[in-house]
């Protein structure tokens, strides 16, 4: 059986990353460009670079409430080593903690017709991916930033404009605000870089893994071991 790849090759001879000798790298480009490297398969222009490092930054950590950071936390606290207990938190990401920029970017990637697609989802009472937050109502802050950094840098492309799209045709035929979130908003801009939708839970992963690392170190050096919830914090119903 042989493992092919396109990515790496480490030998006596050679380190080398996507065809670019991996010791000429150190110290010459950011770990976000490094990224961007591997991914895409080539090295991103300055402007490239300093968004996908946004994207990053945006994302990065969001309080202690998330299922990310509550499982890391919580198998920390059971006495587990820091790498299970970050690999618990990064289990935790899915379709419903992470999985909106993949999900939206697919939708924004096959959009050809707005009005129709929000009419088919508000119709079958589906959530739009990417859209609606449960603490940022009228707009998502880290949304304006991240779209003004893009129009900065000439990267604001068409899908970022899909994406107000359908913000605005939501309002439109609900009636209701439902806010382009961080997550839609880096689903337009990973594709607008010209990353296919496929990676959208890349993204997340790479972007929250440092926090859940800063979650996991403060649970181990600051808290008590096993924590657990009081009394008045569960309720049991019965069969």
């Amino acid at each position: 059986m042989e493992w092919k790849t396109k990515i790496s090759n480490f030998t006596e001879e050679e380190s080398t990353i996507r065809g670019f000798d991996h010791e000429n790298l150190i110290g010459k480009i950011s770990f976000s460009s490094m990224i961007y490297l591997l991914l895409k398969g080539r090295m991103p222009n300055e402007n490239e670079s300093k968004l996908l490092d946004a994207i990053f930054v945006s994302c990065i950590d969001h309080g202690i409430a998330p299922p990310s950071i509550i499982s890391a936390r919580s198998v920390a606290s059971g006495g587990n080593s820091l790498n299970s207990s970050v690999a618990a938190g990064i289990m935790a990401l899915g379709d419903y903690h992470g999985g909106a920029i993949e999900d939206a970017a697919k939708l924004f990637s096959s959009t050809l017709d707005v009005s129709n697609l929000v009419k088919k989802y508000l119709d079958k009472k589906i959530r739009l991916p990417g859209f609606g937050h449960k603490i940022y109502k009228e707009s998502d802050p880290r949304t304006k930033k991240l779209f003004a950094l893009a129009q900065e840098l000439g990267l604001a492309g068409k899908y970022s404009e899909i994406a107000f799209q359908v913000e605005n045709e939501i309002f439109k035929q609900k009636g209701k605000k439902f806010c382009l979130n961080v997550d839609g908003m880096i689903a337009a801009l990973v594709l607008d870089l010209g990353f296919n939708y496929t990676t959208g839970k890349i993204f997340f992963i790479i972007s929250r893994t440092p926090g859940i690392c800063a979650h996991v170190h403060e649970e181990i050096t600051e808290e008590k071991p096993f924590r657990r919830l009081k009394i008045n914090q569960t309720k049991y119903i019965g069969n």
